[in-house]
């Protein structure tokens, strides 16, 4: 989070981003955190956190949808690395959230493999239903990182680790227009 206030800021420190870093990893790895984001271009995780080389594990999906080779992802630093934390990270005016939402709302099926993403955001779109906020798709990408989130604290490999307090599972939410990441669930104590 310091480095996102750098982020904010624009007092960024680019750290670990030198040739001398990158012999250093070349013989080995051991991230501090996890992050499972979207794909979209606006939202890398690396900057936006402003770490450098070796610092994070980043997975990106589409609206940050899961299934088993993504959760196999998630489960790697923490059940090889120790890695002690993972971010599951949604954001601001998410296209594959809203294309999802469309797509559930009006009945209408995605080409090719965009289907399995709108399958994979079904129970979000559910769950803003049920919220009915005043942006229906800012809801629905909230509720997409909140139940992600949960899931993952409760998958059957890391739920032992973050009941013993090795792993933090946490849901945040990245302002496009701030800048700003705000957590929403999972906050270590």
């Amino acid at each position: 989070m310091e480095g996102n206030q750098r982020w904010v800021s624009g007092h960024l420190q680019h750290p670990d981003r030198d040739p001398s870093r990158r012999q250093l990893l070349a013989r080995g790895q051991e991230p501090f955190g996890s992050v499972l984001s979207c794909i979209d271009s606006r939202v890398p995780p690396e900057l936006l956190f402003d770490t450098g080389l070796g610092d994070l594990y980043v997975m990106r999906t589409g609206g940050a949808a899961v299934g088993p080779v993504v959760t196999g992802s998630v489960e790697y630093g923490p059940m090889t690395s120790n890695t002690p934390l993972v971010v599951v990270l949604g954001h601001q005016r998410c296209g594959a959230v809203k294309a999802a939402y469309q797509s559930l709302r009006d009945g209408k099926r995605l080409p090719g493999n965009l289907q399995a993403i709108v399958k994979a955001l079904q129970p979000a779109y559910e769950q803003a239903l049920r919220e009915s906020g005043t942006d229906p798709v800012d809801t629905m990408a909230r509720a997409q990182v909140t139940l992600t989130a949960a899931d993952l604290r409760a998958n059957q490999d890391l739920a032992p680790l973050v009941r013993r307090g090795a792993l933090a599972v946490v849901g945040a939410y990245y302002s496009l227009d701030t800048g700003r990441v705000e957590v929403l669930a999972g906050a270590p104590a």
